[in-house]
């Protein structure tokens, strides 16, 4: 990860400050990646479970960096750049990312969640870009680390920020709230996902709802339609969105007659070119955000309907004339389930197929999750059902009613029988967690 510092001349005495260090150069970017340090940065070396950022000093020395952050006693003495030695390098990271963010006066909109914190994410910031000069986390930039260096990117030019927050285990929302102090919160949704990090549920609840606490001063806009996130909301100002009519920004959802879907929120009518119903439930939280911040109606609709998910998120392609719905990205059960009801949602009469390959991060809760989703396929009227991983078995094992429901260990070998099987007119849905890497799938089958 690197960032250009734009306002670099206020950095060298925050640094100072927090280091307790004079620096003899002027740091110009910040970086914990070695392969992208460039003259004139902060290399800051962390020590990682499987990579240790003191190994590669030396190189980064011969690109011309302005100095190094590092832990005490882990430096050579033949280093040209400056060495900053303390006792944590990762802790100095966000110490110096806090003391950043206390230079600027702007609403940062902090954003958590299990499931649809980037896709949210990006839709705001797609709606207030065109009245507001809006920073928002790059990527996946919503970590321990990531938001810090994201934090450092605001300059003086930002109106509003916009910042993810994830988390892996308990206290990591707490932590990034510290750093980044947020003004508005959302948390979108509160599920069993990466159960792993948290053992339980309760703690997936606490864990998010530190955003809500962090905002006694704030503003928090709450899922009024997820009641473990009604619940987590204690104190403060708080904004009320949803499914649900006792609500300030109350919704509902019908269709047009092509099927795609048209939301009424707050007695607006709001037209989409979309059929995924979870698109149209981040719309919604994003409507309460931009309009609260002064975003009219009539614009709001305009900056929907030219919105462009990325890639890998309900992404919707012809081949030939195959329907490919590309979602990915991640996968968790909540957010599985939805995509096929999005894929139910098609109209057409050729065959629903799924392709889903292992949800990990899930710890001792994977079989039941996976067993779950097998029975959400099979209530599911679909046509055939190919599963890829050793967790995904458990989703054939509990399949019913489906005769074509094939299960592989290998690519290779799914995307084979994938091409004898598909045929004109079907609508095929792929999803898996992020390390299945499921669009290699689609490429193998499809692209030449």
């Amino acid at each position: 990860m690197r960032i250009d510092l734009k306002d670099y001349k206020s950095i060298n005495p925050i640094i100072k400050m927090v280091t307790g260090h004079d620096l003899f150069g002027q740091i110009k970017g910040v970086t914990t990646d070695s392969r992208e340090a460039i003259d004139g940065d902060l290399y800051i070396a962390l020590e990682g479970s499987v990579n240790d950022g003191h190994s590669y000093l030396e190189e980064v020395d011969a690109l011309n960096v302005a100095a190094v952050l590092i832990n005490k006693n882990k430096g050579s003495s033949n280093l040209k750049a400056q060495k900053i030695e303390v006792t944590d390098t990762k802790k100095t990271l966000g110490d110096i990312s806090k003391e950043w963010r206390r230079k600027f006066d702007i609403p940062v909109i902090g954003i958590t969640g299990s499931n649809g914190k980037t896709s949210t994410k990006d839709l705001l910031y797609h709606v207030l870009k065109k009245k507001y000069n809006v920073h928002l986390t790059r990527g996946n930039y919503n970590t321990s680390i990531g938001l810090p260096l994201t934090m450092l990117e605001i300059n003086d030019s930002h109106e509003i920020s916009i910042v993810e927050m994830g988390a892996n285990q308990v206290g990591d929302i707490e932590y990034l709230c510290a750093l980044a102090k947020p003004t508005h919160g959302l948390i979108t949704n509160v599920s069993s996902a990466h159960l792993e990090g948290f053992g339980n549920i309760d703690n997936i609840i606490k864990t998010k709802g530190a955003l809500f606490e962090a905002l006694k001063n704030g503003v928090s806009f709450v899922n009024y339609a997820d009641d473990k996130v009604k619940n987590a909301h204690k104190l403060g100002k708080k904004i009320t969105y949803g499914l649900n009519e006792i609500c300030d920004f109350p919704a509902d959802i019908h269709h047009d007659e092509d099927g795609s879907i048209i939301l009424t929120i707050d007695s607006q009518e709001i037209h989409t070119q979309s059929q995924n119903l979870s698109f149209a439930k981040n719309i919604i939280a994003v409507a309460s955000i931009a309009i609260t911040l002064g975003i009219k109606w009539n614009h709001f609709q305009e900056r929907i309907l030219s919105y462009q998910p990325p890639k890998g998120r309900c992404e919707v392609s012809k081949y030939d004339k195959i329907t490919v719905i590309d979602d990915t990205y991640n996968s968790n059960l909540e957010s599985c389930s939805a995509a096929i009801d999005y894929l139910k949602a098609f109209s057409g009469k050729g065959r629903k197929i799924v392709v889903l390959g292992d949800m990990l991060e899930l710890g001792k809760a994977s079989e039941e999750q996976h067993i779950a989703l097998g029975y959400k396929c099979s209530s599911s009227n679909l046509d055939a059902i190919f599963t890829l991983g050793e967790n995904a078995f458990f989703i054939k094992k509990s399949i019913t009613g489906i005769q074509k429901n094939h299960h592989f260990e290998v690519r290779q070998d799914l995307i084979d029988s994938l091409k004898l099987e598909l045929k004109d007119n079907d609508t095929i849905l792929f999803k898996g967690s992020r390390g299945m890497k499921m669009e290699k799938i689609i490429e193998g089958v499809f692209e030449k």
